[in-house]
């Protein structure tokens, strides 16, 4: 009815007025005050995931501090993440590029800001070079280890420095060549950029266990404001606020085939655990590389922007004293430097595993104990108040049996001799207890899974199988028996299986050993072969005086 009583000439100048408002708004955003806090660190869409337990949540902001922003509209999520995102600076036509910065670094493990590539050289831009780690703790030349640490050490081809005028220079827009942009294009969203050579990454462990492994605990705390000393929701929380989401991953040494595992559980645990991540691979990367280099020499190089990168690489771990002295896992330095700096929520009991373990969960189709999931834990009475996980309703012992592989084996009769002990024991315990025995070679991996889903004890010969120890629910009495041939020690599970807050139990033949004294690594003749030798009575009592609090 209110347009039955407006002119031909009144609608024109209604239209009119609306286009000059959109047209406005669209020019100059700022003279709208509709005023925000947006968070610099674009946050996961999880649409699509249940929402997480909200017990126990750690509420604090993933970044250092918020930025207010004025934005020409109501604020949705998703034009927040998209405002956030956009909040980067770009690199099109400003006058000086935007210098690179360290948001937290420890060895091998360094996440920056406003990194860049050209040529195949990684360029910090700075006008304080003092102020950054030395090259060799951030990077080296991407060979495999092969006694040949002075060939793994960087060149200036691998990272170099520029100030912020060379590289204006090298990449700014040239008036006299009639140039309005810079020469540089940003790789939009979070990438992470593995040095690695494909040596260990055909392998479950150094992939899954060592490389994602530190990689998320390094990108959970990173952006994540420390916690207090006493913090006890902090050290125990198993929910919190998921870190940004991750858009690539770039292996700049390892084409398709160089980090997926003969058995394939690589690619599944990566596909099930980050979905929605872009994997590039050495073809990527060069062509990322030629497409700096003009086909004519006359031309001027262009360069790519990283807006945000973390960086890993084997060799420059192998260089801090975490894993080049202590432990050899190249994941110890991120996680170590993250619970010194208090940024890793559930530090104590694994806690800031539990997206990938859910995840993992979820995609294979596990059903969890209620008594396990996040926010499940309880205060210790009589005590002071520690939070502290609870027991699970069964007490599942899995043992994961190498007897149907090719080497490193136990005995016959003795493997014979532990499934008898184990079996003996839950008979004995009755209702609560269960035995699982698995060989994994003739499960699917969505089998495995769930059967892992379930372990309160994983038990097993020093191996690739014992992987699965990350999937482990954690309880108050979880623990890994890793048996080794006497006088081998190697600390692959047993430094994962306490950064995930879990006991570690050493076998040697009937004896055990656990931290504070463990012995030293070695690899006696017979670590490798198919005659180690175990007293199963041994194992099993082990495995009940851990369950009754014994050990």
């Amino acid at each position: 009815m209110f347009f039955r009583t407006l002119s031909r000439r009144d609608v024109s100048l209604l239209f009119l007025g609306v286009a000059v408002t959109y047209a406005w708004l669209y020019l100059f955003p700022a003279a709208t005050e509709i005023t925000a806090h947006v968070n610099l660190h674009p946050v996961a869409d999880h649409d699509s995931k249940p929402d997480p337990p909200k017990m126990l949540v750690d509420h604090r902001p993933p970044v250092k501090d918020p930025v207010t922003v004025v934005v020409p509209m109501t604020l949705t999520a998703t034009m927040t993440k998209t405002l956030a995102a956009a909040a980067t600076p770009t690199v099109d036509i400003q006058t000086t590029l935007p210098e690179t910065t360290i948001v937290e670094h420890a060895p091998g493990w360094t996440l920056f800001r406003n990194l860049y590539m050209s040529n195949g050289t990684l360029f910090i831009v700075t006008s304080k070079r003092s102020s950054f780690p030395e090259v060799r703790m951030m990077t080296s030349t991407g060979l495999p280890a092969d006694d040949n640490e002075l060939e793994r050490e960087p060149r200036p081809e691998n990272m170099d420095f520029l100030t912020p005028e060379e590289a204006k220079q090298r990449w700014g827009a040239d008036p006299k060549r009639g140039e309005k942009r810079n020469r540089v294009w940003s790789v939009e969203g979070n990438t992470l950029l593995f040095n690695d050579p494909r040596q260990f990454l055909r392998h479950y462990y150094h992939f899954v266990a060592e490389l994602l492994f530190g990689t998320w605990a390094f990108w959970t705390g990173a952006l994540r404001q420390p916690a207090a000393a006493d913090d006890a929701a902090f050290a125990f929380a198993r929910s919190y606020a998921p870190p940004p989401a991750i858009d690539r991953m770039i292996f700049a040494h390892s084409d398709a085939d160089g980090w997926r595992d003969d058995p394939g559980f690589n690619a599944y645990f990566l596909r099930a655990a980050l979905p929605s991540v872009a994997v590039e691979h050495e073809e990527d990367w060069r062509d990322r590389i030629a497409a700096t280099n003009p086909a004519d020499p006359s031309e001027p190089h262009r360069a790519w922007h990283f807006p945000q990168v973390l960086l890993t690489d084997r060799s420059a771990a192998f260089r801090g004293s975490a894993c080049g002295s202590r432990n050899q896992r190249t994941a110890s330095e991120a996680w170590e430097y993250m619970v010194k700096m208090r940024k890793l929520p559930g530090e104590r009991i694994g806690g800031w595993w539990e997206p990938m373990r859910q995840a993992m969960w979820q995609f294979a189709g596990a059903s969890i104990d209620p008594a396990l999931a996040p926010g499940a834990q309880q205060v210790l009475s009589g005590q002071a108040p520690t939070l502290a996980l609870p027991m699970p309703e069964t007490v599942v012992i899995t043992y994961i049996s190498r007897q149907g592989v090719r080497r490193r084996k136990l005995v016959q009769e003795d493997h014979e001799g532990l499934v008898v002990a184990l079996k003996e024991l839950v008979d004995r315990k009755g209702k609560g207890w269960e035995l699982q025995i698995l060989q994994a070679e003739g499960m699917t991996k969505d089998q495995q899974v769930r059967a892992v889903s379930r372990s309160t004890i994983m038990l097993g010969v020093h191996g690739n199988g014992l992987t699965h120890l990350v999937l482990m629910p954690p309880t108050r009495v979880s623990a890994v028996i890793e048996m080794f041939y006497p006088g081998g020690f190697a600390h692959d599970y047993q430094w994962t299986t306490g950064a995930l807050g879990m006991k570690h139990f050493g076998v040697w033949n009937d004896t055990h050993f656990s931290e504070p004294n463990n012995p030293d690594v070695a690899y006696p003749e017979g670590f490798q072969e198919n005659y180690i030798p175990v007293h199963g009575p041994t194992v099993a009592k082990l495995i009940e005086d851990r369950v009754e609090g014994r050990l």
